[in-house]
């Protein structure tokens, strides 16, 4: 198996000028998959000014940028891909609108069936989680990881656990066979600083 590889996900608010320097310190530090532009309550004009700042670095980097929930603005503002919430519109739905190229994952909780139908419909990505506590976003429920190691035996498409991912608890998520960890405060909000923890995280995935 592949290693394990980093998925990066911003703050839920930020200045996007400040925070440019903040990420370019974090794709300093080594491997980043992707990059996930999550503004929840943002106004589109606002999400679209943080993506004209922040995209350009990541495809610097050869990172993907990825817009949550949204395709449409994802296809406007020219992103890689997008992340959808159970919320949002349908995989097949989004694959229709944004054709072939453009990556799509699937937010799935801890739920076999939901992973199966975004398999089904065209998935690039599945998304497990949250399974661990998480100041980013509201957990209902929270994930067993043994979903993780239930779904790389039986399918290809890749999966991403999410939710309260640290230092000290990835490694727990990366033997049960997820494919990326998408990490968010652990990042932004550690005491060593962007770069250093992506430093740290990639030596934990290369393990």
């Amino acid at each position: 198996m592949a290693d394990c590889r980093l998925y990066i996900i911003s703050p839920p608010s930020f200045n996007p000028d400040n925070f440019a320097a903040q990420l370019s310190d974090a794709l300093s530090g080594g491997d980043i998959a992707s990059f996930q532009l999550r503004l929840k309550d943002a106004e589109e004009e606002t999400i679209i000014a943080a993506a004209k700042i922040l995209m350009p670095l990541c495809h610097e980097k050869d990172v993907a940028f990825i817009l949550n929930d949204n395709p449409a603005l994802a296809k406007k503002i020219g992103a890689d891909g997008v992340h959808l919430g159970q919320s949002d519109m349908t995989v097949k739905e989004a694959r229709a609108m944004l054709g072939s190229n453009m990556i799509i994952g699937a937010t799935c909780h801890n739920s076999k069936h939901l992973s199966m139908i975004a398999g089904e419909e065209g998935a690039d990505y599945i998304a497990f989680g949250a399974f661990f506590p998480t100041k980013t976003k509201d957990v209902k429920e929270f994930a067993d990881k043994a979903i993780l190691k239930w779904y790389s035996n039986l399918f290809e498409t890749p999966c991403v656990a999410i939710g309260g991912i640290t230092l000290d608890n990835a490694a727990e998520l990366t033997a049960q066979g997820a494919d990326f960890i998408a990490v968010s405060s652990a990042i932004w909000n550690g005491t060593k600083g962007a770069k250093i923890t992506v430093e740290k995280f990639n030596e934990i995935l290369a393990q």
